[in-house]
């Protein structure tokens, strides 16, 4: 195992004293729900749709009204009296009144179906929140692993180069003291030439991805800590792809969501017919009415009423937004079924991929110590005239990818744990503290210095 680590170790420079830690997994999650913009939104989301239902039963519950009026009058009338002759007054005054009202719904068919409507759009609002914190454990996870394979990449391109450099310096030597061509110095120089330019490529995708963590736990720079070499291998508990996929489609935070979504979609059809219902409403209240007009009296007025109101013909539009509910309804139905068949597909693609990601782990390790002794067997092929430089130069690009490739193996098996308790909506706090076990603090990635 050490020959795996050999490269990478050596090209970035590890081995950092025992006190230099760098952040695991879980203190960059932890990071991430502090800073996570897109978390934050949901959890404002949801507190906005919590609103609904005092705002629904607020239709439910009584309603006073306290109403004030002062008003200042200048009136000049003029006209024959009984006597014939032409009289004129002129009168200014004030008048004031005050009127103070309760009015209660009775009977309101909306109203009543509004209020369990509200219970349906929390409880979808609580799901997607839910779900929003699942997908940023899943972001978090994918982002950390994503700057680690980089770094490996940048490791791999590095060890590259130098082997290459030593080869081509070995090639030179050898062309001078006469032992092999100048063609064996072109293709070592080429091959040289050409890790360079991967190892730029390299650290640039390195870059974007630091730059695609910090977008979720901001803009700091703290160093990552690395997987460690010790990284059990083991299968889905229970190892039954069915059970997943059936947990999936009963306990996924979406498919809850979609399906609240749906019966207060339903709820809405009830909601438009209301419009074709009496209503009926009870007021009371006390007015005020205080004047000082020449003519004019003050009065003392209380009042209760009983309204009913039948609506009889609004242009077919209340026959129409009932059909439009429907047409809402069917819709969301269909978005239930597209959520229900996703995260069935994701579950059993999870669930593949812990399977696969396994037997390729074991298979890209076999794979570096074979790239190994190969590579080993044509160095000494070398030395004896039976291989030439251009085979040492392949049998070691294949070593470097094999090791990558193997490192690379490693971080698909994490990742596909994850999006199959994602799946299920079963990924927590606790999950990551397992995978976050198999982190090593003291080796760790160091961020970019601009």
């Amino acid at each position: 195992m050490r020959t795996v680590f050999y490269a990478i170790s050596a090209a970035i420079g590890l081995g950092f004293a025992a006190s230099a830690w760098g952040e695991d997994l879980i203190q960059i999650y932890d990071l991430a729900v502090r800073s996570d913009p897109t978390l934050k939104e949901a959890e404002q989301t949801l507190y906005s749709r919590r609103e609904v239902k005092p705002q629904t039963r607020a239709l439910l519950l009584p309603s006073l009204d306290l109403t004030a009026k002062a008003q200042y009058q200048r009136d000049e009338t003029s006209g024959p009296s009984v006597f014939g002759t032409n009289r004129r007054r002129n009168d200014t005054y004030d008048s004031q009144s005050l009127t103070a009202s309760v009015t209660q719904s009775v009977y309101n068919r909306a109203d009543w179906i509004r209020l369990e409507q509200s219970d349906n759009t929390i409880a979808a609002a609580e799901a997607e929140y839910r779900n929003a914190r699942i997908d940023l454990m899943v972001r978090t996870t994918r982002a950390y692993f994503d700057v680690l394979r980089a770094a490996d990449a940048v490791g791999v391109q590095a060890a590259l180069q130098r082997a290459n450099e030593r080869q081509l310096e070995q090639s030179r030597q050898r062309f001078e003291v006469g032992l092999v061509a100048i063609t064996d110095v072109n293709e070592s120089q080429a091959a040289y030439d050409r890790s360079r330019a991967d190892l730029i490529g390299a650290e640039h995708r390195l870059n974007n991805q630091w730059e695609t963590l910090r977008r979720i736990i901001g803009p700091v720079s703290i160093p990552l800590a690395r997987l460690g070499a010790r990284l059990p291998l083991k299968l889905p508990q229970p190892n039954d792809i069915d059970a997943w996929a059936d947990a999936a489609v009963k306990n996924n935070y979406g498919v809850i969501a979609a399906l609240e979504a749906s019966r207060s979609a339903k709820k809405q059809i009830e909601i438009e017919r209301s419009g074709h219902f009496p209503t009926f409403g009870l007021q009371a209240g006390y007015d005020l009415a205080r004047t000082g007009a020449e003519s004019g009296t003050d009065r003392d007025t209380g009042f209760v009423a009983l309204t009913m109101r039948l609506p009889l013909y609004q242009g077919g539009s209340v026959t129409s937004r009932t059909r439009q509910a429907g047409y809402d309804l069917r819709a969301a139905q269909d978005r239930l079924d597209q959520a229900r068949r996703q995260v069935l597909n994701a579950a059993k693609d999870a669930f593949r991929g812990i399977i696969s990601s396994i037997s390729d782990v074991q298979a890209r390790h076999a794979a570096v110590v074979s790239a190994h002794s190969a590579l080993e067997s044509t160095q000494a092929g070398l030395e004896v005239g039976t291989r030439t430089q251009v085979d040492v130069l392949n049998a070691q690009q294949l070593l470097f990818q094999a090791e990558f490739d193997y490192l690379s193996a490693r971080y698909d098996y994490i990742v596909n744990g994850v999006l199959l308790h994602q799946a299920t909506s079963t990924l927590s706090r606790d999950v990551l503290v397992k995978s976050n076990a198999w982190l090593n603090p003291e080796d760790r990635v160091p961020p970019p210095s601009y």
